[in-house]
């Protein structure tokens, strides 16, 4: 089984994300979305809201599956069984960081690192962009799924 993990915090996901999810789907015979637990970071969206939320955006695709994760991605995958994580390029910038964070995984534990460049119509996208635009008001529809979007709204009234 050729099996893959996406991270990321996901707070909140975004259509750029459900992008790569989207593709990887249709690539690997599963993937693992793995959301990470850092306690050091004050997130809008708890750890398992983030779940519920991917769970239930993903739900489409039967081979996606969504877990969290603390420490270093390469022990999840260590963990795991999964050989090989996916990553999403949104600029030079992206790759720059991504590079040296792969070169460094596959130094640590032979887990390769698979770059996949974000559709054109994502690549200003980030989760932080997104909810700057929501805390003042903007109109973040069409940026994240409708879920997303109602949940922010909810979350960001006051």
């Amino acid at each position: 089984m050729r099996r893959v993990v996406c991270p990321g915090s996901f707070d909140p996901i975004t259509n750029g994300h459900l992008d790569i999810i989207a593709r990887s789907a249709r690539l690997y015979d599963e993937v693992v979305v793995a959301v990470l637990i850092n306690i050091e970071k004050r997130s809008l969206f708890t750890v398992d809201e983030r779940i519920d939320v991917l769970q239930t955006v993903t739900k489409e695709y039967p081979n996606v599956k969504v877990r969290k994760f603390h420490g270093l991605l390469v022990d999840f995958c260590k963990e795991n069984d999964i050989p090989a994580i996916v990553k999403g390029i949104r600029v030079v910038s992206d790759f720059d960081y991504e590079l040296q964070m792969a070169q460094l995984n596959y130094r640590l534990s032979g887990v390769e690192t698979l770059f996949m460049p974000t559709n054109p119509e994502y690549s200003f996208l980030s989760s932080s962009r997104v909810k700057e635009i929501a805390r003042y008001g903007g109109d973040v529809s069409g940026l994240v799924p409708d879920l997303v979007h109602q949940l922010l709204t909810e979350r960001l009234k006051g």
